[in-house]
């Protein structure tokens, strides 16, 4: 359900604005209006920056802390302070990573010619003797400079040869001399020892400073939250009668009403309140219950509804449910899941406890329709030897001597009666936003789709005779007509709209068989996640058998332990996403839900202090 709101107009003296903003925001239940007043304020802008720094920075830190860090809060430090040593420890460690691969291009250059003393080289260079360093390609080698210029080959590989030449002076071979680094090989390596324990120090003092920090420029940023509210609040103010006072505007949920209106008798400010209105852009607080409330979730992704919609949560709750479990379509995964809620509902954060309720949830609804679809871990539970009693509730097999499976035919009329109640919202809601008269189209293809199915559906399983319900289709289509053809907009010529219920009975003609066809994933995914376990299962006892009773067992548990993880994962995967497809795509179109709501955002300061 969406609650009520009232809108509240407020006329401030202009001395006061700043002390009452103060007390509105220690209520905390006021949503302020927000307006375009040109372009965003500088001062804004500047806190918007920040806050984009400190989001990015606050991820960057959780990562490094291992995703544990401390839970305390210092005072002591600042959030600039905070930033500034984060960025020079970043910047230490990427100046020690810049460094390592040189230093090892400058090893790998030097472990060609061996670890020589460059002390050695210059007394020779001091004495007269030059020593020089080449590299050439085996063919321009040439074998007159050993007598020439004393050259000795010290390494030959891959087609070239490194030589020095040992001479009295300086020599011209052709070739370039070779500049090596002016540190011998066992200066280099150690220096490489020295530098990646510099890395592995400067990570851990960044990991150990995350870790300990990340909860303080945590509460800095929720601190900055606040700033920026406030200084949407005062650019969202409008200053009257020459600025003597300031006009704001919010809404508050109808609950908290009384509450809001002693404050404000006590405050002694001029103010106005009013129930919102169909054509207000009120914000949007859901209000369902215990069970409806984890699938506020599902609706939130999508959008929230608009102030004069339905909140489809109270309808999406039961029918996401089902076509979860009917994609999972096992009952042993459906004991797997709830188990799997229970266990991570204690090892979670609060945040996350409730979502571990939603797959408790949807673990018990797969485990009732596996059961009923005669599934459990891949095992079709209606050919065992289980009572007679319990198999007469197993949705299996085919209808009659037909080749239509039940399992298919269930998920299409469970597609139909989604679709119905699509539409049956989307005229109740039309009706309420617009009146009966501006809504005659949609009650008309409501009356012919749903008064078509009953018909169809009672003289098929012959409650009616034959002729009742061809009278019965002759009045339910002539009724539906005069809505769909005539009166589909009572303000147009009678001949547009003949012409635009025509345009509209090919668009519902062809969606609805398209839309009503999408439901069968229901039962593919279903069955495609019962063969697949299966299949696994097959597997394993054939591994069993030909594997002998010691490790035989031993690798059947182990193919059944990593078949089943993988199929419910799959099939964990695939029940979230289309059960989600078919209630964006099919339902929410055919209701004629936008979900363009603005979400209720109270002014309030968020209370945490630092230790």
């Amino acid at each position: 359900m969406i609650t009520k709101m009232k809108k509240l107009t407020f006329l401030v003296y202009h001395k006061e604005y700043e002390a009452f903003l103060e007390r509105i925001r220690e209520l905390g239940v006021v949503h302020i209006v927000e307006k375009q007043w040109g372009e965003m304020d500088d001062g804004l802008q500047q806190f918007m920056q920040k806050r984009s720094l400190y989001k990015n920075m606050l991820q960057a830190m959780y990562n490094l802390a291992e995703k544990q860090p401390e839970e305390t809060v210092y005072a002591g430090q600042s959030a600039d302070g905070l930033v500034q040593k984060y960025d020079d420890l970043q910047l230490q460690l990427q100046d020690l990573n810049q460094k390592l691969p040189q230093l090892n291009k400058d090893i790998a250059q030097m472990e060609v010619w061996g670890d020589f003393d460059w002390d050695s080289v210059n007394k020779l260079k001091d004495a007269g003797w030059h020593i020089q360093f080449y590299m050439c390609h085996e063919r321009d080698y040439n074998e007159a400079w050993t007598e020439e210029y004393n050259a000795i080959p010290v390494q030959e590989r891959g087609g070239y040869i490194n030589f020095v030449t040992v001479t009295p002076g300086t020599v011209e071979l052709g070739l370039e001399p070779l500049r090596l680094p002016a540190l011998s090989l066992s200066e280099l390596m150690a220096r490489k020892t020295e530098m990646e324990a510099q890395i592995v120090a400067t990570q851990d003092a960044l990991s150990a400073f995350c870790k300990a920090n990340y909860r303080t420029l945590e509460q800095y940023s929720i601190q900055l939250e606040g700033d920026i509210d406030l200084l949407k609040v005062k650019l969202n103010s409008e200053e009257k009668a020459e600025g003597a006072v300031v006009l704001l505007e919010g809404w508050i949920p109808v609950d908290n009403e009384t509450e809001v209106k002693d404050f404000l008798d006590n405050s002694g400010v001029y103010y106005e309140i009013r129930n919102a209105r169909k054509e207000d852009n009120a914000p949007i607080k859901l209000r369902n219950n215990a069970f409806t409330r984890m699938y506020e979730v599902l609706t939130k992704m999508y959008g929230m509804p608009d102030y004069a919609e339905f909140d489809p949560t109270p309808i999406l709750a039961p029918f996401f449910s089902l076509f979860f479990a009917f994609c999972m379509g096992d009952a042993g995964y459906g004991l797997v899941l709830i188990a799997l809620g229970f266990f991570l509902k204690k090892k979670l954060s609060k945040s996350l406890r409730g979502m571990m309720n939603l797959v408790i949830t949807l673990g018990i609804f797969t485990a009732v329709i596996g059961a009923v679809l005669g599934t459990f871990f891949g095992v079709s539970l209606f050919d065992l030897e289980i009572p007679a009693d319990l198999k007469q509730f197993m949705i299996v097999g085919k209808v009659g001597d037909t080749s239509y499976d039940k399992q298919m035919l269930l998920a299409l009329l469970i597609g139909v009666v989604h679709i119905c109640i699509a539409m049956t919202v989307k005229a109740v809601g039309q009706t309420v936003r617009f009146g009966f008269k501006e809504s005659l189209s949609a009650w008309g293809w409501l009356l012919l789709v749903v008064g078509f199915v009953c018909t169809g559906g009672l003289s098929f399983f012959k409650v009616i005779s034959e002729d009742v319900s061809t009278w019965a289709f002759i009045v339910i289509g002539g009724i539906s007509a005069i809505g769909i053809y005539l009166l589909n907009n009572i303000h147009r010529n009678v001949f547009v709209n003949v012409g635009a219920g025509l345009w509209d009975t090919y668009n519902m003609a062809t969606g609805l068989m398209g839309d009503i066809l999408s439901y069968i994933r229901l039962y593919a995914l279903g069955l495609a996640g019962g063969m697949l376990g299966g299949v696994f299962n097959q597997l394993a006892f054939m591994v069993n058998d030909a594997a002998g009773p010691a490790l035989g067992w031993l690798f059947c548990g182990l193919i059944l332990v990593f078949g089943h993880t993988l199929n419910i994962a799959m099939s964990c995967l695939s029940a979230f996403v289309h059960p989600l497809r078919l209630t964006f795509v099919e339902y929410f179109k055919n209701s004629g839900y936008e979900g363009k709501g603005e979400t209720y955002k109270p002014f309030t300061v968020v209370k945490k202090q630092i230790n």
